[in-house]
């Protein structure tokens, strides 16, 4: 990310397809190809893994940080390969506008169930589970069991197979094969199809920007099968969860309910669970955004028999050694560090040591004391990337409509030299990202588009209708990609 330009961020749930959500068939195709006219050089995403309904489809909380979403596996990629007759794709109806999880998750996996029955396997199949079984033997059995116990917590499965005692696991293996193979087929899948699509990419040399999330759900495979890195008791109960403490957003902080890591445990096994997580991430991905990057530096504990985040403590994580080892094992380092928040002098010293690109976010830059705020564009880096806004945030057009106070608009005002009108504010505001001194500069297409809070993709602290705003084929007209593809050249991004 050393040489200047741009790109775009839309969460693949967010493409247009015929079949409720987003997925990597035709939609993607296409969005590469809008990418491709519209000079961009990036598509970033939010993370990739499965989702669930319990958990609102929040792609930040997920069942394994090793898997993708089977949700996303394409209906004509594999009506084109083969496994499904064409008369399977005729009876989803749904809005095309937003994304119904319920009513896409029972139709889907009534497909994949269909697919699955007449998969017949092969050296393929077979190469592909041999390649990945450092992940996805845990997680394919995992997924198993929970679906087999019906249970909320995996904490609550019988001891023997809670704490993994091998011949308890051995026969549930023997039980449940048939249900295993089934989610490595849902892997095989998705696999095939993002590798497909990245080589697509690749050869319009667009590079896809992931979310890696710092920290890992406790209902995961990661965690049962991986219990001696994360502070847990003896009954494999967290001891203390992860979070961030009071402060001018919130007054009881923030309790996110991640088990923490037990980083002494990390270091004396040279760091080996991260390291995988980091090359499977890499196999799949060009970029990773590491989410609340300051958690690698320093973490807010609370104990978890706390209700709020008040009560916590600062404790220190290993950072310098820590990506000392991930610098040796990825040459380059491919890693944007989330350092949005409070952040210390200490997770500057490791950003700036190890050379990362951190965010500056322009919606974030006209409070108080422009002139010093470390978001205008005036005061960016070369080596940072520079957003309008990110997932969490409003959109352009929203925050100018109902969040901007008068006195931030007259800041931003001052700034540009003119007074701007809301349907223009959002070409303002990309133009401002374009021409900042930055190498690199990623837009929601929300912003392209001009669009409102009505676009919002998550609101953080509210947890409905978060995640499921789509766009319309008919939003990617060539005038669009024409309009995007000349302010990004006259800043020289392309």
């Amino acid at each position: 990310m050393k040489t200047r330009a741009s790109g775009i961020l839309l969460h693949v749930t967010s493409l247009p397809s015929s079949f409720g959500i987003g997925d990597l068939g035709p939609g993607a195709y296409r969005f590469m190809d809008f990418l491709e006219e519209a000079g961009q050089a990036y598509w970033q995403m939010l993370p990739l893994h499965p989702t669930e309904l319990r958990h609102r489809n929040s792609p930040y909380h997920s069942e394994s940080a090793f898997a993708g979403n089977p949700l996303l596996i394409s209906p004509e990629l594999l009506l084109e390969s083969g496994l499904l007759p064409e008369a399977d794709l005729d009876d989803f109806a749904g809005p095309a506008d937003r994304v119904d999880y319920a009513r896409v998750e029972k139709w889907k996996q009534g497909l994949f169930r269909k697919c699955f029955e007449q998969f017949q396997g092969g050296y393929e199949f077979d190469a592909f589970c041999s390649e990945n079984s450092h992940w996805l033997d845990d997680y394919s059995i995992f997924a198993s069991l929970k679906r087999h116990y019906g249970l909320d917590s995996w904490a609550d499965w019988p001891e023997e197979i809670k704490h993994r005692h091998p011949e308890a696991l051995s026969d549930m293996q023997d039980r449940l094969g048939l249900e295993t193979r089934y989610f490595k087929f849902l892997q095989y899948l998705y696999q095939k199809q993002w590798q497909r699509l990245r080589a697509y990419g690749r050869s319009k040399a667009i590079s896809i920007i992931g979310d890696l999330p710092i920290y890992v759900h406790y209902e995961s495979a990661d965690v049962w099968s991986n219990p001696r890195i994360f502070k847990l008791d003896e009954g494999k109960k967290p001891v203390a969860a992860a979070g961030v403490p009071p402060d001018y957003f919130s007054e009881t902080g923030q309790l996110w309910g991640n088990p923490v890591y037990d980083w002494q445990v990390l270091a004396q096994e040279g760091y080996g669970w991260w390291i995988k997580r980091l090359r499977r991430a890499l196999e799949l991905l060009d970029f990773v955004r590491i989410d609340h990057f300051r958690g690698l530096v320093a973490y807010w504990e609370v104990g978890a028999q706390e209700t709020t985040a008040m009560n916590g403590r600062w404790r220190e994580a290993p950072a310098m050694d820590f990506l000392k080892v991930l610098a040796r094992q990825f040459p380059g380092l491919p890693v944007i560090a989330e350092d949005l928040g409070v952040i210390t002098p200490e997770v500057r010293e490791v950003i700036a040591h190890y050379d990362l690109p951190g965010m500056k976010v322009l919606l974030f830059a006209f409070g108080d004391e422009v002139a010093s705020n470390p978001f205008a564009p005036h005061n960016h880096v070369r080596n940072c990337v520079v957003y309008t806004g990110t997932h969490d945030n409003n959109t352009v057009r929203g925050w100018f409509d109902q969040e901007a106070l008068p006195e931030d608009k007259t800041r931003l005002f001052g700034y540009l030299g003119r007074s701007v009108a809301g349907e223009a504010i959002h070409w303002e505001m990309v133009r401002m990202a374009m021409g900042s001194v930055a190498d690199t500069v990623i837009i929601p297409i929300q912003d392209v588009l001009g669009l409102g809070s009505e676009a919002r993709m998550n609101r953080p602290g509210t947890t409905d209708g978060n995640w499921t705003w789509r766009l319309l084929d008919r939003q990617l007209t060539p005038e669009l990609s024409l309009k995007l593809r000349e302010v990004t050249e006259v800043f020289g991004r392309l």
